[in-house]
């Protein structure tokens, strides 16, 4: 099998993009470039529909399966059988659980091959709150933000308040909206939180597009023994010795990869990795 995905049947397919928040900006060309294909971007639906990080409506399932969902109904939209589709969430980090996290997919739904492919993207998130009742505190938080290219979401008095408010671009906006909803609250405070959408979160615009990245660079890995797109790293196999007294450590000296249609594996020496830190070693640092 060649390693160029397009002799497989992408070269002139379209796919379509449904999209209401601007990631066809970032995902268009990585994917149009990486496979050859036309991306129509589709907005015939509101995704907000299936979940906003504002909490009006709650995400169902997970974020794999909104992912296919939204990619679905593009699909159906468009009248298409090839289909693409991104997801976002926000937590903490996996590492120490303390540093807001943001973790992307992207996914292609192919069905005419039944074939999903998902690329991936994670990293650290603007993501933060604050409930205020004092405009200079407000000012000093919308600034170490990013703000105006970072958005805020205010609502009066609390969290969970209906009375929300989007869209906000401006200073101007920004003060004026803070005053008026200052003096809706009961409690005279007014709860600020970054909009989590992605034309209003340049970080995570950013983070969609490597995503984006990653899928394309999936595709393009074909199965040895069937040919299918998404022959990737599923799997890490620990092992790496210690630098200092050779004994097996629990860092990642090999990587599985598989075959998202079939079930052949391959097992390979992750590059450029000999020995592990003594710092990571159960035997240095029992």
């Amino acid at each position: 099998m060649g390693a160029d995905v397009q002799s497989e049947g992408y070269t002139g397919r379209e796919a379509v993009l449904l999209t209401r928040h601007g990631k066809e900006r970032v995902i268009v060309p990585a994917l149009e470039d990486a496979l050859g294909c036309r991306v129509y971007h589709e907005q015939g639906y509101d995704t907000d529909r299936l979940g906003t990080f504002s909490r009006e409506v709650p995400h169902a399932g997970t974020q794999l399966e909104a992912a296919r969902r939204k990619a679905r109904i593009g699909m159906e939209l468009a009248g298409l059988s090839l289909g693409i589709a991104s997801e976002g969430a926000f937590g903490p980090d996996p590492f120490t659980g303390l540093i807001p996290w943001n973790t992307e997919l992207v996914i292609l739904v192919d069905a005419a091959r039944e074939l999903e492919v998902v690329g991936i993207s994670q990293g650290k998130a603007c993501f933060a709150h604050r409930l205020e009742s004092d405009w200079q505190a407000v000012a000093d938080f919308a600034n170490g933000l990013g703000f105006p290219e970072q958005q805020l979401i205010l609502r009066p008095g609390h969290a969970e308040d209906p009375r929300i408010r989007k869209d906000i671009d401006s200073w101007s906006g920004l003060e004026s909206t803070f005053h008026e909803l200052k003096g809706q609250a009961s409690n005279g405070q007014v709860f600020v939180e970054t909009d989590g959408r992605a034309h209003a979160n340049p970080l995570r615009m950013v983070n969609i597009g490597l995503a984006a990245r990653n899928l394309g660079a999936r595709m393009r890995s074909l199965c040895p023994a069937c040919g299918s797109p998404g022959f990737w790293a599923i799997e890490r196999i620990g092992g790496l010795p210690c630098s200092d007294c050779g004994q097996p450590t629990r860092d990642a000296m090999h990587e599985v990869h598989g075959c998202v249609k079939c079930m052949h594996r391959v097992t390979r020496p992750i590059p450029e990795r000999e020995f592990a830190d003594p710092a990571h070693c159960d035997y240095c640092n029992p």
